[in-house]
C-alpha cells in the first residue's frame, strides 16, 4: 500500500478528530482513505474501491448519494463538467488522441468548452525534453 502525505486545515482535521472520537470512523486513516474512495466512485463509477469494509461503512454513513452526484456533477446534469473530468483522466494517462477524439466528438471547434477542454488537455502533453 503506497503512503501519501497531505497538508488540510486544522478546521478539517479538527472535524474529522471529532468523528473518530465519536465512533464514526475507527481512526483517521480509514477516514481519509474511505473518503478518497468514495469521491473515486463518484467520478468513476467504475472504480473498485479496495478498502477495507467499504460498502458497510457507507450505509452506516446513509450519505444522500443523488446529492453528493449532482454536487460533484457526475449525474449527467452538468455536460462540461463531466467533460473536464473525462479529458483529464485521459490526459492524465497520456491518452491525447483518445482525448482529442472525445472533444472533437461532443464539440464545434469553435465552441468556447472545445477552446477550453483542449487548452486543459494541452497542459498534459509533453514534449520529448519534459517541457510543455
Amino acid at each position: 500500500m503506497a503512503k501519501d502525505t497531505v497538508r488540510y486545515p486544522d478546521e478539517v482535521v479538527e472535524q474529522i478528530d471529532a468523528l473518530v472520537e465519536d465512533g464514526m470512523f475507527e481512526s483517521k486513516s480509514e477516514f481519509y482513505r474511505f473518503s478518497a474512495e468514495y469521491v473515486l466512485t463518484l467520478i468513476d463509477p467504475e472504480h473498485d474501491p479496495r478498502t477495507f469494509n467499504f460498502e458497510e461503512i457507507k450505509s452506516e454513513l446513509a450519505i444522500d448519494e443523488q446529492a453528493c452526484a449532482d454536487a460533484v456533477g457526475t449525474d449527467g446534469g452538468t455536460p462540461f463538467l463531466d467533460a473536464v473530468i473525462a479529458v483529464r483522466k485521459r490526459g492524465l494517462r497520456g491518452e491525447y488522441e483518445e482525448a482529442e477524439r472525445f472533444i472533437d466528438a461532443r464539440y464545434d471547434p469553435s465552441d468556447r468548452e472545445c477552446l477550453i477542454l483542449e487548452e486543459l488537455l494541452g497542459t498534459y502533453r509533453k514534449t520529448d525534453d519534459g517541457s510543455v
